[in-house]
């Protein structure tokens, strides 16, 4: 059989420089998953039934609008229903604002390491990303990030609790931060993990809000929640904001099975049950970073349902490699996510993997 010819489409240099997003692998033999800061609990009460009567459905398109689950977000933020625009994840109106907002020759600012996904948000218009280093404790620098804004930024992306590393942004530094960003740039703040954190002084997008007309708060329902696999998040800020995102969009994009998996979601007795879930894990966090400290590692502040382990040296509280401590953990059947140059993000798991990350990170740091 003779080799297939490569194709001679012609593909934009700068996306075929770009990596495509990387999605934590699953063990190949038996150990923990803990790649991909998934809930290790089953789904909450009443999910499963609400997706089997939506599938019921199926040859039906659901109502785009989904009033209902729009309605009981505002409620929960205090805002009208047209503040709220939903996707197949917050990561997908991280693109659509980004494509909203900035165009060929314009920039948008983003912290690294942070979300694996934001260098490439702005592919598909042209725009540019700009990275700034995270600061000492693997925290957002915001006064550099204020310092990378020109006339070309349209956009700029805070993560808190940052993933990978961790660290949740305070309220004060925010607050002196949206002082320095001009009114005419969009901020989003990215809180795909805020149900995690225990940080008294961190920023709550609920709390800045209605202070800041180009802000908008992003939330998902793939952690906390536990619907990872169903890819439904939401965006809350100004409805012209979020109507130019809904104007990039794929229309149709949200199914009604992960609409009605979100609504049982936020029912009270969901809730209840999600709260115990959230303390457990915040619990398991807490073990797993004193655990790692004592082993002599600098783990930043984890405000996540995950932590942090930094490549450096090792008198710095570092690991050597951390291509090579994830090694060490694929060998043992345990996956974690390697960020090669920059450290190694474990997610909190089963409460049975919390010995067996301590065991495997002592194990490679004796030998």
């Amino acid at each position: 059989m003779s080799e297939r010819p490569a194709p001679a489409v012609r593909i934009r240099p700068e996306v075929a420089a770009t990596p495509a997003y990387r999605q934590g692998s699953a063990p190949v033999k038996p150990g923990f998953k803990l790649s991909s800061n998934e809930n290790p609990f089953p789904p909450l009460p009443g999910v499963l039934d609400a997706v089997a009567e939506r599938a019921r459905s199926t040859n039906r398109y659901a109502a785009a609008a989904m009033p209902e689950l729009r309605a009981a977000i505002a409620d929960d933020f205090g805002v009208d229903p047209a503040s709220v625009h939903l996707a197949a994840g917050s990561v997908a109106i991280l693109y659509q604002l980004v494509h909203a907002v900035a165009g060929a020759g314009d920039e948008y600012v983003h912290a690294w390491p942070s979300f694996e996904a934001y260098p490439g948000l702005g592919l598909a218009s042209g725009a540019r990303a700009v990275a700034v280093p995270l600061a000492a404790g693997a925290r957002h620098d915001l006064e550099a990030m204020a310092d990378a804004v020109t006339e070309r930024t349209r956009a700029i992306l805070v993560c808190s609790p940052n993933n990978p590393t961790g660290p949740a942004v305070r309220r004060a530094e925010f607050d002196r931060f949206m002082e320095r960003v001009p009114a005419d740039v969009l901020v989003v703040l990215d809180e795909a993990y805020a149900e995690f954190v225990t940080d008294a002084d961190a920023v709550r997008g609920a709390d800045v809000l209605p202070r800041h007309p180009n802000l908008v708060v992003l939330r998902t329902f793939s952690k906390a929640y536990g619907l990872a696999q169903l890819r439904i998040g939401f965006g809350v800020g100004d409805p012209a904001l979020l109507t130019a995102a809904a104007s990039v969009s794929i229309p149709l994009s949200v199914t009604g099975v992960a609409e009605a998996a979100a609504l049982a979601s936020l029912r009270p007795e969901a809730r209840a049950v999600l709260e115990g879930q959230i303390a457990e894990l915040v619990v398991r966090r807490d073990r797993l970073v004193a655990a790692l400290r004592e082993s002599g590692l600098a783990v930043p502040d984890a405000e996540g349902n995950f932590l942090w382990v930094p490549e450096g040296p090792r008198d710095q509280g570092g690991v050597p490699s951390a291509q090579g401590l994830a090694e060490a953990f694929a060998e043992a059947g345990t996956l974690v996510r390697p960020f090669p140059g920059h450290g190694v993000r474990i997610s909190v798991g089963e409460d049975e993997s919390l010995a067996e990350v301590v065991r495997v990170v002592r194990a490679h740091l004796a030998g």
